[in-house]
């Protein structure tokens, strides 16, 4: 059975959400929603993960909990951020008041407690309330308030694409915890031996997932299938790994003779 996890940025279009410190809401939470949904698909094997909006334009509440409806979610999982006059900080996750089954209220446990290992703020504690969002929609749903937007110390952290990536790549393990889901087997593992050196083409190694993310789309065009990784700081994208070297040399040229630069590493 393939688990369907819907993902919802709030806000977008005309309607900013919370702003402070040069930054607005429906941006954080837009990339932080992005993130999410490219590892839970990329990385996670028996998941579907798929969002509200991928780019800025306003949904209404009720129709993001149609689509949600209409996909046949398993999960839903709404990102956002706080604001309150700058002096309020932390994170808090909410479920529905209302009657909600142990599934919501684990999925609520596993998000939040992964999501408070990487984010450095304040747990402001796991909450109820009569949101649209939670109310409407028919599968467990849990809604993330991460970090208020107006608070200088929060608002830093917010600024940064690699902490968003990890409150993302956070939520992720919850929902994999969740499922039971299982990550993608490696490749050393597909090849039946651990032993054997493997080598992997590296089509780009990036500081930034969006210029990673860039690269990979321009990749895939080529006719090449590719992915990113996250290595130490930085954002590889993959573009073949092979057993054999020769294999690897040959794959290299290959995506080389469509202009781009790659390299090949063992590992």
């Amino acid at each position: 059975m393939t688990v369907k996890v819907f993902a919802d940025p709030g806000h977008g279009g005309h309607d900013p959400g919370a702003t402070g410190h040069g930054l607005k809401e429906k941006d954080v939470v837009l990339k932080i929603s992005n993130y999410f949904v490219d590892i839970l698909n990329n990385k996670y094997s028996g998941v579907i993960a798929k969002a509200s909006r991928t780019t800025d334009k306003y949904i209404s509440l009720s129709k993001r909990a149609d689509m949600a409806n209409d996909f046949g979610a398993d999960l839903f999982i709404s990102f956002h951020t706080n604001a309150f006059n700058g002096s309020a900080y932390g994170f808090e996750s909410f479920i529905y008041n209302g009657n909600v089954g142990e599934k919501t209220k684990k999925a609520q446990d596993y998000i939040h407690e992964e999501v408070m290992k990487v984010n450095d703020l304040k747990d402001r504690g796991q909450k109820q309330a009569n949101y649209a969002v939670l109310r409407e929609t028919v599968m467990p749903a849990v809604l993330t308030e991460n970090g208020f937007i107006d608070n200088k110390h929060d608002a830093k952290k917010l600024k940064s694409d690699d902490y968003l990536y990890s409150i993302a790549e956070a939520h992720a393990k919850g929902v994999a915890k969740l499922f039971n889901l299982k990550k993608k087997s490696s490749s050393k593992k597909e090849s039946g031996n651990n032993s054997k050196k493997m080598y992997e083409v590296i089509a780009g190694t990036f500081s930034y997932y969006n210029n990673a993310k860039t690269q990979e789309r321009r990749i895939k065009k080529a006719g090449f299938d590719a992915y990113i990784k996250k290595s130490g700081k930085y954002y590889q994208v993959i573009a073949g790994t092979f057993v054999n070297y020769d294999n690897a040399k040959k794959q290299s040229k290959r995506i080389e003779d469509k202009g781009f630069d790659t390299y090949i590493k063992q590992i």
